[in-house]
């Protein structure tokens, strides 16, 4: 299967479980810094189908910076569209992405998907459902491919990651490099620097892996509901 294939299943399977999530839930705080799980459903929407022009025209308004034009277009967009219309939108723009979700790599489009899936259901002291498979490839596109948003290849360098709840394990560095275990989707939320997923982590390299995670102080959510 390929990695677009494996993509549009996995939206498939989110979707079936986002659509049981309550209002309450969807305002609660996602583990995606200041956000709520309403925005980052936003966030997923807008990933998928947004003009290149906008994200530009957006990032000139926030000093060229994408991670503050990325927060505020998901935020307006959350403020004028309810979870249940931006679920369908999901779903008919995973299908066939648009705007900039036809120019970013599936595998990318793919780990953002399932990183923000995480944000939203470990907030929810849920467990996550998320197939093996689909991990592996998230966490495989972490430790071999650079992503200009997320730096979870360089977090990984010099440690030897192991999942302990799947077959999967990844060694970057000579010798005998530290160590940190943890569930796969553990792993995968803490490469893609969400400090609470380290608290599932183990082993001598998690001093190193904590070292390299990001020291921005979290922004509040607005509230909308």
């Amino acid at each position: 299967m390929s990695i677009s294939d494996l993509r549009r299943h996995n939206d498939e399977r989110f979707t079936d479980l986002a659509a049981r999530l309550t209002d309450r839930e969807w305002a609660q705080p996602s583990r995606c810094d200041g956000w709520t799980n309403h925005d980052v459903l936003a966030h997923l929407v807008i990933g998928l189908t947004i003009p290149l022009h906008q994200v530009l025209t957006a990032m000139v308004r926030h000093g060229g910076s994408f991670d503050q034009a990325n927060a505020t277009l998901a935020r307006d967009l959350a403020a004028r569209t309810t979870p249940a219309d931006l679920l369908a939108e999901f779903t008919q723009a995973s299908r066939k992405p648009r705007g900039i979700g036809r120019l970013f790599p599936p595998q990318l489009l793919l780990g953002d998907h399932v990183i923000h899936e995480l944000d939203i259901t470990t907030a929810l002291h849920r467990e996550p459902a998320i197939p093996p498979d689909v991990l592996a490839a998230v966490l495989n596109t972490e430790v071999h491919i650079p992503n200009p948003f997320i730096p979870a290849r360089a977090r990984a360098a010099g440690l030897h990651l192991h999942a302990d709840d799947m077959p999967w394990e990844h060694t970057r560095g000579p010798g005998q490099p530290p160590s940190v275990t943890a569930s796969a989707a553990d792993l995968a939320s803490a490469l893609a620097g969400r400090q609470e997923a380290l608290l599932r982590c183990h082993g001598d390299g998690l001093p190193v892996l904590r070292q390299r995670m990001p020291h921005r102080r979290p922004t509040p959510p607005k509230s909308r509901h």
